[in-house]
């Protein structure tokens, strides 16, 4: 069965589902299925392709892109199991990071045991908010959750973190022996910053 992309974006006027649950539904054999949220669409086409082209393993990779949460209701009965969420947060835009905000109280809580990650960019841009960066270091931490930054401005980088992306996943979902996704939360959370990062990044 070959990989797939698929978006699941409703117009305004939609029914959404109230809460996105990670064992609502039996996973499928040797499958993974993750979902790309950004509210800009920059990235996520992008990382949908190269996680799909990476995949070498032989398992049903599935990859669905959402500008926000919560999903359209519509096709929720035909809908897989979400594996791992990927909220990716532009730093140069504030309208980015309020969607994220926004969209991580649509997850049960079950989820951020070891099935959502953040993804930053823009982190190298000089004009770019500092306490855009500092609110999503403290977001990952306080959820216990991994916190990556892509150089989503060459093919190398955006290669580089759609691999990355694809290893975590198929923990998330089971598919890597003698390992899960909260065992790797443990390893690779964000930690809080201390006062001193907090003022080196503010100065």
């Amino acid at each position: 069965m070959q990989p797939t992309s698929e978006r699941l974006v409703g117009k305004a006027t939609t029914k959404t589902t109230t809460m996105l649950k990670p064992f609502r539904k039996t996973p499928a054999l040797n499958e993974a299925n993750l979902l790309l949220v950004e509210n800009e669409e920059q990235l996520q086409c992008k990382l949908a392709d190269l996680i799909l082209q990476n995949e070498k393993d032989g398992f049903n990779i599935k990859v669905r892109l959402a500008r926000q949460l919560p999903l359209p209701v519509d096709g929720e009965d035909s809908r897989p199991r979400i594996d791992l969420v990927v909220f990716i947060v532009n730093l140069m835009s504030e309208r980015s990071l309020q969607s994220v905000e926004k969209s991580i109280k649509c997850l049960d809580p079950a989820f951020f045991l070891g099935k959502v990650c953040f993804l930053v960019t823009g982190a190298r841009c000089l004009s770019v908010s500092k306490d855009n960066l500092l609110t999503v270091r403290k977001m990952a931490a306080l959820l216990h959750c991994p916190l990556l930054f892509a150089e989503d401005q060459t093919s190398e980088g955006v290669t580089t973190v759609a691999v990355r992306l694809l290893s975590m996943l198929k923990v998330a979902a089971g598919l890597v022996p003698m390992a899960t996704g909260l065992q790797l939360n443990t390893l690779a959370h964000c930690v809080m910053p201390t006062d001193m990062e907090e003022i080196d990044l503010l100065s």
